[in-house]
This record gives C-alpha cells, structure tokens and sequence, in this order.
C-alpha cells in the first residue's frame, strides 16, 4: 500500500490512478503457483466506490482518527512481529525486512473481482526469497459482487497456499473502504455473504481464511454473529496500547494489528501486527490444514 503510504487526502487520488494500470494487469498477472484470471463481469459500483482503493485499516483509521490511542507503546513490539503492505508501500526491500525481525507478512492481493494489486507478485516473492512467512489478503467490496465470485477470484489470484512453512491461509480484509455504510448490506445479508465467501475459499483451497475487521464494523455490519467463531481465525484492527477489543462472536484474538505507525525495514509507516502465540504455533497456522478453534498463547 512512493515508499510509504500517503496522507489519506491523498489516497483516493493516488488509488484512481493505480486503479486504472490494476485493472489491466489483473486478466493477465498471475502470482507464485496461481493460475490466470478468467475474465469477470463488471462490477457494480458502490457508493463511493473507487476499485482498488482499499487496504488494511481503513476503519480503524476512520474510528481512532486524532485519538492518542493510535501511538504504539514498548510492550507492543514484543512476541512474533508481522507486518501488511499492499502498492501503496512502493518497492519493498525484504530482505530488510526480515533483517529487522519481522517474521510473517500478509500482502494484498485482489479487491472485488478485477483488480489484483500492481506490486503482489513482486512482494509475495521478494517475501519468500528472505524466509519471510507470507500469506495474500483480499480486500473485500460486498455491496459490487457476491462472496462466492470474490473468494473464487482471490483464490485464483494470489490467494492459493501450499503447505511449505512459508505460506499462510488467505485473510478476507472485511470493513468499510466506501461511503456506505457496511456496503449497502443488511446484517443478514453480510453474513450471508462472509459465509459464501468462507465456503467458496475453503472449498477451492481446503483452508480456513482469516478474517481481518474492526470489533465496531463487526458487531454493526453483522449484528454480533457468531457464525465464524469456529471456523476463521480473527486478525482484529485496533490502534491501541494495552489489548484490543475484540469483536463479539469471536472467543479470541490470533492476529492484532496494532498501529499504523510502524517504521520497519526502510518501509514507513506501514501496519504492525503482532501473533498471538509461539513462532511454532504461527507455523501451525501456516502448515495446518483446519483450524478450527484457534489455539492461542495469550487471553484476550
């Protein structure tokens, strides 16, 4: 997600752009070990919607803005350490990265049903190269497709896995990213799309995604549902000090994200993030072909 992420008054603007080179390379890129894209139907647009636009943290950026809460404290550097980038963060020195002991990374690959991101192939690469354990995120746009085409999309496009010790399951980035209101959807039909996506991804990669969200877009887009409790391991957004708040229907947390502040490896900022757990139990996500319950080191 230049070498660092702009100023969101910029975003929009620098997304367009990107936009438009993303969409023609998205029928013809194809990642490590992925095949190509059939072409898709066009999308319908949301309100607000700017294909590839979306990244990690929109929410949370939108409900923490101006909050001191944002700032990262000493005890949040501790544990296994990750990061998340997607083109916004330029061209990225891996091997930096992994130098500066960032041990797993997840990086954007696909948003909707036709854009796949312009730097994936060279980051899920460059991330592999340097032993950096890696998995590939999907920016969700529920108002513009179903869960189903999305998830098949992703999985054709970056979000495969191979059970290789470097390759983690795909994560369904899940929030807001337009000026809708939870897309548009009711919170019937939010779950309702999240499980079409879940089964279709599992399905075509015989893996439990990972669902990335914010407890305030969570418990307001689904009504506190339960319904993934057993079955996707929760990365939750909040840009806090202390623990985060985890959404209801969830027992645990497995990823955190952080801050949005981080300087790692040259890259600044990107996103922090930080396993719940032992580098053995972060390659247990990796390797493991079900995770259901996600067993984890640290109580919320």
């Amino acid at each position: 997600m230049p070498s660092y992420r702009p100023p969101k008054s910029h975003v929009r603007k620098i997304a367009l752009a990107t936009a438009v080179v993303g969409a023609s390379m998205a029928l013809t890129l194809t990642s490590v070990g992925s095949s190509v894209a059939s072409p898709a139907a066009p999308e319908k647009a949301e309100k607000g919607y700017k294909l590839g636009e979306g990244y990690m943290g929109i929410s949370a950026e939108q409900e923490t803005a101006g909050k001191e809460t944002r700032q990262v404290g000493p005890q949040d550097t501790s544990g296994v350490q990750g990061i998340d980038v997607s083109h916004y963060q330029g061209n990225i020195n891996w091997g930096s990265v992994k130098n500066a002991g960032i041990q797993f990374a997840w990086i954007k690959a696909t948003e909707g049903t036709t854009y796949k991101d312009p730097k994936f192939s060279a980051n899920y690469t460059g991330a592999y190269n340097n032993k950096v354990i890696r998995g590939a995120y999907h920016f969700a746009r529920p108002g513009s497709s179903s869960g189903s085409a999305q998830a098949s999309y992703f999985a054709k496009n970056g979000g495969g896995w191979s059970a290789d010790n470097l390759t983690l399951p795909g994560v369904l980035d899940i929030e807001n990213g337009s000026s809708s209101q939870c897309h548009g959807l009711s919170q019937s039909a939010m779950r309702t799309w999240i499980s079409d996506f879940y089964n279709t991804y599992k399905s075509a990669t015989s893996r439990d995604m990972v669902i990335y969200t914010t407890a305030n877009w969570w418990n307001t887009c689904t009504g506190n549902w339960d319904g993934m409790r057993t079955k996707a391991p929760l990365w939750v957004a909040h840009w806090t000090t202390g623990s985060p708040t985890i959404p209801a229907g969830f027992p645990a947390w497995t990823v955190w994200q952080y801050t949005d502040k981080g300087n790692i490896g040259g890259i600044n900022p990107v996103d922090r993030n930080k396993f719940n757990g032992s580098r053995d139990r972060l390659l247990a996500l990796a390797n493991n072909t079900t995770l259901a319950k996600p067993r984890v080191d640290v109580k919320k």
